[in-house]
C-alpha cells in the first residue's frame, strides 16, 4: 500500500520515480575526492559522464522511490559524497534510520559543502539541498529529525556514493 500512495503522490507533486535506474559507472574526469574547486558544466557535458540515474537526479532534481534505493537501511562505516563531483557531505556516524525509506542524515559532515533553496515543487514548500560544488540536486531538509539538530537530511541514493574509512 506505502508503494501504491507513493506512485500517485510523485504523480501529483511531478516527481520522477528512479526505483529502476542504476548506478553506472562512467568515465567522470569531473569527480574527484580531494578537489573542492567548484565544478560548472553545461547539462550536455554532465550527461556524457553521468549514468541516467545519476543525471536524472543530481541535474534534473528527480526523486528515487523510497525503500528501494541503494543507501536507505545500509549502514557501512565512512563517508557519503556526491555521486556526481566528489564532494563530501556526510559522515555515516550522523545517519539514522528516519522511517521514510531514503537515506537520512540529522548534519552534515561539512555543511558548508551544501547550499539551500526553497522548493515550491511539491504540494508543500520545501528545502532543496544541492552540492556547493556542483550545484547537484541531492535531496531535501527537513526539521522534524532527532536531537540534537532536529534536522533530516533526506538525500537520494543516486546522489551519493559512499566511500568506506579504511582500516586503522
Amino acid at each position: 500500500m506505502r508503494m501504491y500512495r507513493w506512485f500517485w503522490l510523485s504523480l501529483i507533486c511531478g516527481t520522477l520515480s528512479c526505483n529502476h535506474a542504476k548506478r553506472v559507472v562512467k568515465n567522470n574526469p569531473y569527480f574527484s575526492l580531494t578537489d573542492t574547486n567548484q565544478v560548472r558544466l553545461p547539462d550536455s557535458v554532465w550527461k556524457d559522464v553521468l549514468s541516467d540515474g545519476i543525471y536524472t537526479i543530481t541535474r534534473e532534481g528527480s526523486t528515487e522511490m523510497p525503500y528501494t534505493n541503494e543507501y536507505h537501511d545500509f549502514k557501512g562505516i565512512g563517508h557519503y559524497h556526491c555521486a556526481a563531483c566528489g564532494n563530501s557531505l556526510f559522515s555515516s556516524q550522523h545517519k539514522y534510520d528516519s522511517g521514510t525509506g531514503w537515506p537520512s542524515f540529522w548534519q552534515p559532515a561539512q555543511p558548508n559543502h551544501l547550499l539551500f533553496r526553497k522548493d515550491f515543487s511539491g504540494r508543500e514548500e520545501r528545502i532543496e539541498v544541492r552540492c556547493q560544488r556542483c550545484l547537484g540536486h541531492l535531496g531535501h531538509l527537513f526539521y522534524d529529525g532527532p536531537p540534537p539538530t532536529h534536522q533530516r537530511y533526506c538525500m537520494n541514493s543516486l546522489a551519493l556514493k559512499f566511500v568506506a574509512d579504511s582500516k586503522k
